[in-house]
């Protein structure tokens, strides 16, 4: 299928590895040239050399914390010092801490708005000026089925997941005469160090093993597996497309059948 996006500019956050990453490659694949981002240098310059290498396109890599005012500004700046524009827009970032009510006290939440809401509204904002001068866009925000049904131990992302989908869709109506479409992927339980990371939370909550907690958690997925990055890829390169030029102010789940909610 030809997604019809050979020669857009995508900048996706967090993506040196994880699912930011695969949505990279998967655009890089489809002819897009790309501009990497993460924390570290040396993710952030295998990252750039292997979706280059592979995929015969421009890659643009910056070291820099989205979650940061300063980091969001950097981003976008490489992408349009590279490019010129920014025709895709991915918003990602590494999952807010995880923890309960009781745990969670103001430095908490305010660290989590900044890395989970603020870093999507600050790199919107700093896009949308080119999509729409060019009256097309692109803005796919990364968030989880948090947004949607909540996960234990996982206050701070389900309750800031569900105001960046708050966000989109109140956007989407604003820029879709602009040309500009506004939808979020919703990824489930994916093979991801943010998993590992919640499978050692849970596992020292509980006294079990990391082991017993992936066996816990691909018996709740009723495919009966966790989820690839590629496959979160996947979806989000498709909410990219000219073939989804009719769709926006959406969410899509990519969770393997996880959820019980009505979509």
């Amino acid at each position: 299928m030809d997604f019809g996006i050979a020669g857009k500019t995508a900048v996706i956050a967090a993506s040196s590895k994880g699912l930011g990453y695969a949505i990279a490659l998967e655009l890089a694949e489809n002819g897009c040239g790309v501009v990497v981002s993460g924390r570290g240098e040396p993710a952030v310059r295998d990252a750039q050399r292997r979706i280059a290498a592979h995929a015969g396109v421009k890659v643009a890599g910056v070291v820099c914390d989205v979650g940061t005012e300063g980091g969001c500004l950097a981003l976008i700046d490489a992408a349009t010092s590279n490019f010129g524009a920014v025709d895709i827009l991915i918003t990602n970032s590494g999952g807010p801490a995880a923890g309960r009510f009781d745990t969670l006290d103001d430095a908490a939440w305010r660290a989590a708005i900044d890395v989970t809401l603020l870093n999507a509204v600050r790199l919107i904002r700093l896009a949308l000026p080119s999509m729409r001068q060019n009256r097309w866009g692109r803005i796919v925000n990364v968030t989880s089925i948090s947004a949607k049904q909540p996960i234990d131990g996982l206050l701070l992302s389900n309750a800031l997941r569900a105001a960046v989908h708050g966000m989109a869709k109140t956007l989407s109506r604003e820029v879709a005469r602009d040309g500009v479409l506004v939808n979020n992927v919703c990824p489930g339980l994916h093979a991801t160090d943010r998993l590992e990371h919640l499978a050692q939370v849970r596992a020292k909550a509980a006294g079990t093993s990391v082991e017993q907690e992936y066996a816990k958690m691909t018996a709740s997925t009723p495919v009966g597996r966790l989820g690839q990055p590629r496959e979160l890829a996947a979806a989000a390169a498709f909410l990219c497309s000219e073939r989804a030029s009719f769709i926006t102010g959406q969410s899509l789940v990519v969770d393997g059948g996880a959820s019980v909610f009505l979509s």
